[in-house]
């Protein structure tokens, strides 16, 4: 299953791995791609919608 993401404030490198490591943590999460010219994330699992929209904000970005 798999689940997209529209995220806002990502810009470079960093910002890719600072939401790779924090949506990657996330338990059900197999796998994350983070697209930075369309802004989204792609997340690969069955992790709980709630706890990957937690983990992008604490990353310090906004879901939109």
């Amino acid at each position: 299953m798999s689940s997209t993401y529209r995220v806002e404030g990502m810009t470079c490198d960093h910002c890719r791995a600072a939401v790779e490591n924090h949506v990657g943590a996330v338990p059900g999460v197999t796998a994350v791609a983070v697209d930075l010219a369309t802004g989204t994330v792609r997340v690969e699992g069955d992790p709980e919608d709630r706890l990957v929209r937690d983990a992008i904000v604490e990353a310090g970005y906004a879901v939109a």
